[in-house]
């Protein structure tokens, strides 16, 4: 090292140092420490990434696309991610040899040049980490120019090493996480005990905000009331609920409301005996036993008519169920985690909700926020599908234009996470097509995420509503509601799918609600 390189790095050590002994937010932690790998080393990216099961996921990058924090890299499908697990010494690649330039390299493309065009990584280098003797994760360090990490000292990187792995442990420590359990737990169990289901992804305000409030709540056994719009994910906060609760090892029951016809949803609910009506063939368990010990989520509740919301509020008042034609009653022990995408306290003045059971399952109201609200999400959102449909389609990188990324931003996003979730997959399998699937990277543009951003102007969407003074407030709505329909039909070419998603609808209420104004 040269005097100037080793004052730099004795700056360095001081500040990871000075930061154990501090509390700090993990992401903040993890970012000053990628700031000093930076100041330390020659390089044009870094990353931190956690080991989880067998999918690495990173906790913090510096100079690359910020997409990147969405994606998840299977360690079986990361060839070079592997190796560098596999070794307890530093592994460097250089795509100038034929052997290491083979071997897929998870940031080709993600490199932020700043230009507008992909960057290939020409020189990379990772470690992997070890808290308690067991591997953790990588750092992973990457340059555009052949040859960069030829000067690196190797004390000096297997000393930054130490040092980071002392971070992440003291700072895991410090922050509550108890990485050795978790750890310990992933390893054991390698095929995921979350059954599949999707984490809530951001970085937010408003997502912090809302994991927030499932921590508070998911403990114990407090009714939730989960409100937003459709798309905004949901069911995924109760997952999350049920996932971090003491009945997480209990099932988890879902009962979609909206589609449970009136004349079945008495027994759909609380079962019936043999021969309670036509058709009652044989004993059947409803949803509320079939929840016993665990949780019932009761999806669009505000669907529910008026008779089921009484019988629905005498279960959640006594804890006991009746099966249709059974004269006793069972007890039964059940976390009830109820949504809807309707204002319910609207719907309560409006005389279609109960008012007492609106407040018995509102104990504790968690808000979703929609997707136009969190920010700089869509990306990392993005990044997650992307990777996603890159491991369906058997791609090798899909990677997001500059246009695409800031087309994104700008877009409203009526229907939420799940509109972003189906966008991003027709824009890889239309990207795919067009480029072709053999290519290094497959980038996705604007066009291929398949709307229109200037075909409509700001003033379109006004939509003028007669002015008759015998007009009732309700006539009005169904008037405003027809011609906006209208309106996005004609936007969307008559497309009944695409125009539900474009309302931010499911498709079953969609098709009723357009039976109900005539227009189908």
């Amino acid at each position: 090292m040269t005097t100037i390189e080793q004052i730099t790095f004795n700056r360095a050590v001081v500040d990871i140092v000075s930061d154990l002994a501090q509390t700090l937010a993990p992401e903040l932690r993890y970012q000053r420490l990628l700031a000093a790998v930076r100041a330390i080393f020659p390089c044009d990216a870094a990353a931190l990434l956690q080991l989880r099961g067998e999918t690495l996921h990173p906790l913090a990058v510096s100079g690359l696309s910020e997409d990147t924090l969405g994606r998840q890299f299977a360690v079986a499908e990361q060839p070079r991610l592997a190796r560098i697990l596999l070794n307890r010494e530093p592994v460097r690649f250089s795509n100038t040899e034929q052997t290491d330039a083979e071997l897929i390299d998870p940031y080709d493309g993600l490199i932020d040049g700043g230009g507008g065009q992909p960057l290939s990584v020409h020189d990379c280098m990772g470690a992997a980490l070890y808290i308690d003797n067991q591997p953790w994760g990588a750092l992973t360090l990457d340059a555009l120019v052949p040859g960069t990490f030829d000067r690196i000292d190797p004390l000096a990187l297997r000393t930054f090493l130490r040092l980071a792995e002392a971070s992440v442990k003291i700072g895991q420590t410090i922050d509550g996480l108890r990485a050795a359990v978790d750890r310990e737990h992933e390893f054991n169990q390698v095929l995921l005990a979350e059954r599949g289901s999707q984490p809530l992804i951001g970085k937010s305000p408003a997502i912090e905000q809302l994991l927030k409030h499932i921590d508070t709540v998911a403990s114990s056994d407090l009714l939730v009331l989960i409100l937003g719009e459709t798309g905004v994910g949901k069911e995924l906060v109760a997952q999350q609920l049920h996932q971090r609760s003491s009945r997480a090892q209990q099932s988890m029951v879902y009962v979609n409301c909206a589609a449970l016809p009136e004349t079945l949803a008495e027994s759909e609910l609380f079962g019936h005996r043999r021969g309670a009506f036509t058709g009652a063939i044989a004993d059947r368990a409803g949803k509320f036993e079939l929840a016993n010990s665990g949780t019932l989520f009761l999806d669009e509740v505000g669907e529910l008519s008026p008779a089921i919301q009484a019988k629905l509020l005498r279960v959640l008042q006594s804890g006991e169920i009746q099966r249709i034609g059974n004269d006793r009653t069972a007890r039964v022990d059940v976390r009830v985690i109820a949504a809807t995408n309707r204002d319910l306290k609207q719907e309560v003045v409006a005389g279609n909700f109960r008012a007492d059971l609106y407040h018995r399952l509102s104990v504790f109201p968690i808000e979703v926020p929609p997707l136009r609200e969190r920010g700089r999400d869509v990306l990392i959102l993005a990044g997650y599908f992307l990777e996603q449909n890159q491991r369906r389609l058997h791609l090798r990188n899909l990677r997001l234009a500059p246009t695409a990324k800031q087309a994104l931003l700008d877009y409203a996003w009526p229907g939420n996470v799940r509109e972003l979730e189906h966008v991003m997959s027709r824009a890889a399998l239309l990207a795919a097509a067009e480029q072709g699937k053999e290519q290094r990277w497959i980038t996705i543009e604007p066009a291929h995420l398949g709307w229109r951003p200037a075909a409509r102007s700001k003033t379109a969407d006004a939509l003028i509503i007669d002015d008759d003074a015998n007009t009732s407030l309700n006539e009005a709505i169904g008037e405003f509601q027809k011609k906006w329909l209208q309106q996005r039909l004609r936007d969307n070419d008559n497309n009944l799918a695409a125009t539900a998603r474009a309302a931010g609808m499911d498709r079953s209420n969609f098709f009723r609600l357009l039976k109900k104004l005539g227009l189908r």
